[in-house]
């Protein structure tokens, strides 16, 4: 699966700020976490890297300042970065989320 190769071979993973993103697909990427048990909060903070995951609540923080599209990205390098069981989405959402991070990593 796409989201397995990309989350061991991060680093070489890279989201290209050039891709532009709607808020359906904001809107959609928080339903996966939702699927995936993580309830996503957009706040302000000290994380370097925009998020910070806090694991034994299932709770990922998106810094708030963040425009659409940095909060796009932003939760896809969550989801790179976790390491998550994508069998538990339903078929669409894991299409969808193939499609977007194929996308991204071929930017």
């Amino acid at each position: 699966m796409i989201l397995q190769y990309l989350y061991h071979h991060k680093q070489y993973f890279q989201i290209n700020s050039m891709s532009k993103y709607t808020k359906a697909t904001l809107q959609k990427l928080e339903i996966i976490f939702e699927k995936l048990g993580y309830k996503v909060r957009y706040e302000k903070g000290n994380f370097k890297s925009g998020y910070c995951i806090v694991e034994d609540r299932k709770i990922a923080v998106v810094n708030k300042f963040f425009d659409l599209e940095g909060r796009v990205q932003t939760m896809l390098d969550i989801l790179v970065n976790m390491d998550i069981e994508t069998v538990t989405l339903d078929e669409s959402s894991q299409a969808f989320l193939n499609r977007l991070l194929a996308k991204a990593a071929s930017n």
